[in-house]
């Protein structure tokens, strides 16, 4: 089947449906319609929180037709994927932000095209991206991941470390901090998620203190990005809930949670 011109296979018809930019578009306005619905709960305006859909494992040539449906900011969770999709779309005006970990033997090629980083949490990676960037003639802006959950399984830094790597930014010029990232607990329980997005509020009230930069929180994804907002979220990475269940063991990202669209 094509679709704007885009060729879909049965598989992409079976995950995205016949007309993937309507539907998209569709669920885009009911998520922005959601994120509205929040701020005005926790006293703040209609567009005061930017949403970054989140692209991971949406094929490259069905993201054409998001980009059709009026998305252009896409983050994405793993390097090389993200570079892969960069090169096919590199005809549109896409913002790219990496939004997960990041070795440092990937520095180079995220400095290339990525204009946001979400995943911060040594001084070893903030010393390479540095470079690189020093190298590339180029800025980046970066947020500092937090380990808020204490989960071992969660990248970032432990909160008792946050202050003293905060310190040390201005020491990495290229780097240019927009404030803090956290992953909430992977919990269906909402208090245990609130108190990861209440405790990442309260480090951020003191980083920026030290580093005025560091202003503003990513934080909430489609299982709780609602939870995130009403705790002070300026960022709210968000995918499933726009381009649906992803075909991996984590398809259904708290379960309970999740508006089903």
């Amino acid at each position: 089947m094509t679709h704007h011109g885009v060729e879909l296979s049965t598989e992409d018809v079976a995950r995205f449906g016949d007309d993937p930019s309507s539907t998209f578009a569709a669920n885009l306005q009911v998520v922005r319609a959601r994120i509205d619905a929040a701020s005005l709960r926790s006293g703040r305006k209609p567009g005061d929180v930017r949403l970054l859909p989140v692209t991971k494992t949406v094929p490259a040539h069905v993201l054409r037709l998001a980009f059709a449906g009026g998305i252009s900011d896409f983050g994405e969770n793993k390097l090389q994927e993200a570079r892969d999709k960069q090169a096919i779309l590199s005809d549109l005006a896409i913002r790219w932000s990496i939004i997960g970990h990041l070795q440092t033997n990937k520095v180079k090629y995220l400095v290339r095209f990525a204009s946001e980083f979400h995943a911060l949490d040594s001084i070893r990676l903030a010393e390479e991206l540095n470079r690189r960037l020093e190298a590339e003639d180029r800025d980046l802006d970066v947020f500092v991941q937090v380990n808020t959950s204490g989960e071992a399984s969660k990248y970032g830094l432990p909160p008792d470390e946050l202050m003293s790597f905060v310190e040390r930014l201005p020491d990495y010029p290229r780097l240019k901090p927009q404030g803090l990232m956290t992953l909430a607990i992977l919990s269906g329980e909402a208090e245990r998620v609130r108190t990861c997005f209440q405790l990442l509020r309260s480090l951020r009230d003191r980083a920026v203190s030290v580093h005025g930069g560091l202003s503003r929180l990513s934080m909430g994804m489609s299982g709780d990005f609602e939870i995130a907002i009403e705790e002070g979220a300026d960022v709210v990475r968000v995918g499933q809930a726009i381009f649906g269940p992803r075909p991996t063991a984590d398809g259904h990202y708290w379960p309970g949670l999740i508006p089903r669209s």
